[in-house]
């Protein structure tokens, strides 16, 4: 009997909380009104990104707002709103990121985590991290090595912050997780299994 993908096997409706993957890599949730509603937000560099992001979040019934910055990256963000309170509440340790510590990564969170800062090199696969929140970064690698997904955490000098995922097998397991190359993007920016 063949093996299930992860992605396509959940079956399941999106939901407010795969936004998780935008914080996993450089995005930032802000709450508001003593956790009664939060924003989300995330820089982007490439136009295909800020598309595929704001499509996500427009099936999980968040409308997110794209604006260009200055230094011609793309802003998203989105209204603050009630149902993205768990979320900021979950991630936030006062106003510091934070992992959750009962974190549980899925296809599709993670899906979004590669929209977001997924990167194909020549060896291997980069998922990026927040550069501003260094201590999350260890909690993340534990997060998807429980999702059978080892990846070697890189520092700034080697490229990172970024888990790198090399080897046939993990590179397979990863492109399983996150389901086909979205329209928008490039192959060159997708895993393939």
């Amino acid at each position: 009997m063949g093996q299930l993908s992860f992605y396509s096997a959940e079956a399941r409706q999106p939901r407010v909380a795969d936004l998780a993957g935008l914080l996993c890599g450089p995005g930032q949730a802000v709450g508001f009104g003593r956790g009664a509603a939060a924003k989300v937000s995330v820089e982007l560099a490439e136009p295909w990104r800020a598309h595929a992001v704001a499509l996500a979040c427009a099936e999980r019934g968040v409308q997110a707002e794209v604006s260009p910055t200055e230094d011609g990256r793309r802003l998203l963000r989105t209204a603050f709103r009630c149902d993205l309170a768990p979320l900021a509440t979950a991630w936030l340790r006062g106003t510091e990121k934070a992992v959750p510590d009962d974190l549980e990564l899925d296809g599709p969170a993670l899906r979004i985590w590669a929209l977001t800062a997924g990167a194909l090199e020549t060896s291997g696969y980069l998922l990026g991290l927040d550069p501003l929140a260094p201590e999350t970064h260890p909690l993340l690698a534990a997060a998807l090595l429980r999702l059978g997904l080892a990846g070697h955490l890189l520092g700034p000098k080697a490229g990172g912050p970024a888990l790198r995922f090399t080897g046939r097998r993990r590179l397979a397991r990863l492109a399983e997780l996150v389901g086909p190359t979205p329209v928008a993007a490039a192959h060159s920016f997708w895993p393939a299994a």
